[in-house]
């Protein structure tokens, strides 16, 4: 009994935390319009940054609430850190910023790995 009210506390507790941290980002972002396409792609990738950290608490939180082993944790992240890796590789390309298609791509990989994470 203990443990279910402890889980269900901790629940609540990552929720409040998650939405605290996600709707700041989103402020931010809707607050300063993009002037320049250089800008977009820079928000492109902000956008992709934010998505991969989300993710990861997200992954720790269920860790943390036993829904898999901590080895299995540590593999999503490995995972998220590869794609945040090939973010920044294609924002290298084009001076600090994702082009269109290469959000559309990662954002694809990073759905594959929501899945991975939700299941």
């Amino acid at each position: 009994m203990q443990r279910i009210v402890r889980a269900l506390g901790c629940c609540a507790l990552v929720s409040s935390l998650a939405a605290c941290v996600v709707s700041p980002s989103k402020q931010i972002a809707e607050s300063r319009p993009a002037s320049s396409p250089h800008e977009m792609a820079v928000q492109r990738l902000e956008q992709v940054d934010g998505r991969i950290d989300n993710m990861g608490r997200h992954i720790d939180a269920r860790v943390n609430q036993g829904h898999y082993p901590p080895p299995e944790g540590a593999a999503l992240h490995r995972r998220l850190d590869t794609i945040r890796q090939e973010s920044r590789d294609m924002a290298a390309q084009h001076g600090g910023g994702l082009t269109g298609d290469e959000q559309r791509v990662l954002n694809q990989e990073l759905d594959t790995a929501s899945a991975a994470i939700n299941r």
